[in-house]
């Protein structure tokens, strides 16, 4: 089970109010570690399948989005809890990281 890419900004609205954990991994087709992270994600996806959702956001197509949670350089992993942005991981981490933030917000 892959992590979905986010189409826009009303997708990622509806997304925060739906789920009460969700990563958002924002990425770009050209950035070279956004590719090491991804399938961190798509593990990530599918080991809290059924607690928490993993997606991934194009932010070339997005650029609202990196404006209003303030990310300036990518991979960016946004780490939301019932709509609220809680923890933001910048660069590209091993996969332990992301789990145990993931995890200690379940």
């Amino acid at each position: 089970m892959a992590a979905e890419y986010v189409k826009d900004e009303a997708e990622l609205d509806a997304l925060l109010k739906d789920e009460s954990v969700l990563v958002v991994d924002c990425t770009a087709s050209w950035c070279g570690p956004c590719k090491l992270v991804s399938p961190l994600m798509d593990q990530l996806a599918e080991e809290y399948e059924g607690k928490a959702k993993v997606s991934k956001l194009d932010l070339d197509s997005n650029k609202a989005v990196a404006k209003r949670f303030g990310i300036k350089s990518i991979p960016a992993v946004m780490l939301f809890k019932d709509g609220e942005l809680v923890d933001t991981m910048v660069g590209v981490k091993p996969y332990s990281t992301f789990s145990e933030a993931l995890a200690s917000h379940l």
